[in-house]
């Protein structure tokens, strides 16, 4: 708009709505704190097994995803929309398009995490990472998404503010990313109220999940995040963003090469090499843009470091935007494949992923909510003594969580590739990498208990600002009227065009999205060779079907994988290395992303039927010094064959080639097999009652089934 036009433009006169601020910011604070214990509870229970419970609902694989979901949906969501609504309502100079969209919106998503809070403790889960909710929860996401995604641009597009500032870049970039990452990834056949079928299997579901998960952390954990950084680190500072060309460069290198990267998290695995390759290829060229987000919020800061001594608020701010740096730098080095190779499964991965969560996500965020809360309830941050406390203990905390992880992803590595001077394996028996790392959980623990110690504090510290100051639910303010947003400046920077244009922000956005993930997943979907079929692998049995949902339900995944890699000291350990063709009738695909117990994908006749059973009783009485909890409701439960016929019936339609008619015989097979391996079991000494109708027959059927579909080539020595 001209300088003419802004003298003339009507003062139009309206209210910012901090109420729902206010509760996306206290929803940010009380999630966080409890998705912390969850995760604090999950620690000890590596330690301490008997922090299991002893109940279902309560062992490390069933906790594991509520924590992970808690932390990044519960804590880390909120603290999105409590940011966007904050600052979008400002930037725009506009209250949110709609109060009963912004109350839908809240009050769905804390729905959603109660669901959630719920359900996977109960064993409903999809099994893919970051995504284990399942299908009706889904929708539900996805309906409150659109609402989320309705708000925001009705807001811009009713806005009194000429350009969009960088900031809203990159929240119009996470909203059609995230769309498109959550429809694509979360593609599948319900058959119950509470399960679904993928329709993606094996290689193919392993590469769509990784699209998907590398990008829930890009587009969910970071990209928001950076659009929050660009907000309020200036306001925190007062000074304005270092370079608005820098910024410019930062946003779309970021977004355009970001969704490449996903296939890092699959090196020496069955994925193709190519797919591989260029997931190390971007996943390198990221440092350049990250580290150029990272220096422009740093260097925001000049002349300002005087006041990061003193105010607590910069200190959250300033470590966060260097764990950032940290982060995106570490996540491109672990992409290079020797890297990978050392790294891959073990606690290295944990280490690196909570540098960003408690630094990066953890940091800020309490910056944001110590910088907000105080003018929304008009008033100064009750004690700056108290938050600089919670600094300090946080920044401890980190440091202690994560340095431990990374000692014990060090010592696991080399004790799993250590060969003795005679060739065989110097530490043969898994358990001898778990006993020596025992002391660095325990350290992690301790670490997050004083993490989330500060996180008390700050609750206390917030509660006693909202306390002493006066809430104002509508704070009136006035704006000139937006007498035409297209309108150009002469001699302005070319980007200033796309800045006027929300839509055209948004379709330029998804195609640049668009273009990484569909040259990585087409092919993979109509080039045969990318997964080559080999003769010997049928489909699970009906039983073997029904151990594997079992197996799916306890959350086994989150400890074991299932992909033995083309290492000497991974075939010497396992068996042969994995192929690509074994997982065409995985749905879900089950490789997992870290060893706390061994690789399992060639577990199938290395042990009797009574060890399988006794392991699952009492895991320390065949692996003494196991951390793994026991699972006696496996002995106990009955197992329900109801879904059984309806299951193969969906096979059938994704094309698993079951026998016509085979759903009316699927039971009948099933209670055949069942009654062998009871048998069997009652052979070696196990005496108990109707052992063919319990859970543990069917788990032992799909356990002694995995990697036994191919016979590995006879040795050349």
């Amino acid at each position: 708009m001209s300088e003419n036009a802004t003298s003339t433009a009507r003062i139009e006169k309206f209210s910012y709505d901090n109420e729902i601020v206010r509760k996306f910011a206290n929803a940010t604070a009380w999630w966080g704190l409890i998705g912390m214990l969850v995760g604090l509870w999950a620690a000890l229970e590596l330690v301490f097994p008997s922090f299991n419970l002893g109940l279902p609902e309560t062992t490390f694989g069933r906790i594991r995803p509520l924590h992970t979901n808690a932390v990044i949906f519960a804590f880390v969501g909120n603290g999105i929309f409590m940011g966007v609504y904050y600052s979008l309502q400002r930037l725009m100079k506009a209250r949110m398009y709609n109060d009963f969209l912004s109350q839908f919106h809240f009050w769905g998503w804390q729905a959603i995490i109660l669901a959630a809070a719920i359900s996977l403790p109960m064993g409903y889960t999809s099994s893919h990472e970051y995504a284990e909710l399942e299908w009706p929860i889904d929708i539900a996401i996805a309906l409150v998404w659109i609402a989320f995604g309705i708000n925001m641009f009705g807001t811009i597009l009713k806005r009194r503010e000429q350009h969009l500032y960088v900031a809203i870049w990159f929240y119009i970039a996470t909203w059609i990313t995230v769309t498109i990452l959550h429809i694509g990834n979360n593609i599948s056949i319900p058959i119950s109220f509470m399960h679904s079928i993928p329709v993606f299997a094996g290689v193919q579901d392993a590469l769509i999940q990784w699209w998907y998960g590398h990008n829930a952390v890009a587009f969910f954990l970071t990209t928001p995040y950076l659009g929050l950084m660009y907000y309020f680190l200036p306001k925190a500072a007062n000074r304005p963003v270092f370079s608005y060309r820098l910024s410019i460069i930062h946003f779309w290198a970021l977004i355009f090469i970001y969704i490449w990267a996903g296939p890092h998290h699959l090196l020496y695995t069955s994925l193709p090499e190519w797919a591989q390759s260029l997931g190390t290829v971007f996943s390198l060229m990221l440092i350049a843009p990250s580290w150029g987000g990272m220096l422009n919020g740093l260097l925001t800061l000049r002349g300002a470091w005087d006041r990061v001594r003193e105010d607590p608020i910069l200190k959250f701010m300033v470590v966060a935007i260097t764990a950032y740096g940290m982060a995106t730098l570490e996540g491109p080095l672990l992409s290079i494949k020797s890297f990978n190779a050392i790294s891959h499964f073990t606690d290295w991965t944990i280490a690196h992923v909570h540098v960003g969560t408690l630094g990066w996500n953890g940091m800020l965020t309490f910056g944001i909510l110590y910088w907000l809360v105080p003018r929304i309830h008009n008033t100064k941050l009750y004690s700056v003594k108290l938050a600089n406390v919670h600094f300090w203990i946080s920044t401890l905390g980190m440091l202690l969580y994560v340095i431990p992880l990374y000692w014990a992803g060090w010592t696991q590595s080399l004790m799993w590739k250590q060969f003795a001077p005679d060739g065989i394996l110097a530490y043969g028996n898994f358990l001898e990498t778990v006993t020596q790392i025992l002391p660095m959980y325990a350290m992690r623990a301790v670490g997050g208990t004083i993490y989330v110690s500060g996180v008390f504090l700050m609750l206390y510290n917030l509660i006693k600002t909202a306390k002493h100051g006066n809430f104002a639910k509508d704070e009136p303010t006035e704006a000139p009227a937006l007498v035409n947003a297209s309108a150009p400046h002469e001699g302005e920077h070319w980007h200033r065009w796309i800045e006027r244009r929300p839509i055209q922000l948004l379709i330029g956005s998804a195609i640049v999205v668009l273009i990484g993930g569909l040259v990585e997943v087409f092919p993979m979907f109509i080039v045969d060779e990318n997964v080559p079929k080999i003769a010997s692998v049928q489909p699970y049995t009906p039983l073997e079907l029904e151990g594997r949902d079992i197996y799916i339900r306890e959350g086994c995944v989150g400890c074991h994988s299932q992909m033995v890699r083309p290492f000497r000291s991974e075939t010497e350990r396992y068996g042969d290395y994995s192929k690509s063709g074994e997982f065409i009738y995985d749905r879900p695909f089950l490789w997992g992303s870290k060893r706390t117990g061994p690789d399992l994908h060639r577990l199938g006749a290395k042990y009797p039927d009574s060890w399988h059973y006794n392991h699952m009783l009492e895991p320390t009485s065949v692996s003494p010094g196991s951390i793994m909890p026991p699972y006696p409701w496996l002995i106990e439960d009955d197992l329900d064959t109801s879904l059984t016929a309806k299951k193969i019936r969906t096979l059938q339609i994704l094309n698993t080639p079951y026998p016509e008619g085979f759903d009316e015989e699927a039971v009948a097979n099933l209670k055949k097999q069942a009654a062998g391996i009871a048998a069997s079991l009652r052979k070696e000494g196990i005496e108990q009652d109707r052992l063919e109708d319990k859970e543990i027959t069917a788990l032992i059927a799909y356990l002694q089934r995995l990697g036994t579909d191919i016979k590995p080539k006879p040795s050349t020595k």
